[in-house]
């Protein structure tokens, strides 16, 4: 069992494209789904798939460019023993904007530029660059 599998699912992405796999699968959960649809649009991600079975999975399709991952990092920056909120204002800019940072806003999961532009602060859920 685990403590944080949001922290688990960033992990199983930093080091599938370290070892630059094609395609990652993992647990399904609806907050797993949702993060992985930002990362799918905002360029870090390829696809996605979900498998249905006896246990539903979500499948990644990792993204590269010449070679090189697309994700160069990955950080959690809330995490259970320490929630990080912050209003809109406030929200990191990851990489000087060559990143992005997911927040968890009452609308659902959002980038920085898309709460501060909604004018919405949340939870700091994680950065990718």
């Amino acid at each position: 069992m685990f403590t944080d599998p949001i922290a688990d699912m960033l992990t199983r992405i930093r080091n599938a494209s370290r070892a630059q796999k094609s395609e990652l699968v993992l647990p399904y959960s609806k907050f797993k789904a949702n993060l992985a649809k930002v990362l799918v649009k905002e360029g870090f991600v390829a696809g996605l798939n979900e498998i249905e079975g006896k246990h539903k999975m979500l499948q990644l399709n990792l993204k590269y460019s010449g070679g090189e991952s697309v994700i160069a990092g990955i950080k959690r920056v809330s995490k259970p023993g320490q929630r990080i909120y912050l209003p809109a204002d406030k929200l990191p800019r990851t990489n000087s904007g060559y990143g992005v940072t997911v927040v968890s806003t009452s609308k659902g999961l959002m980038t920085d530029k898309e709460a501060r532009k909604a004018k919405m602060g949340g939870e700091v859920v994680c950065q990718v660059w």
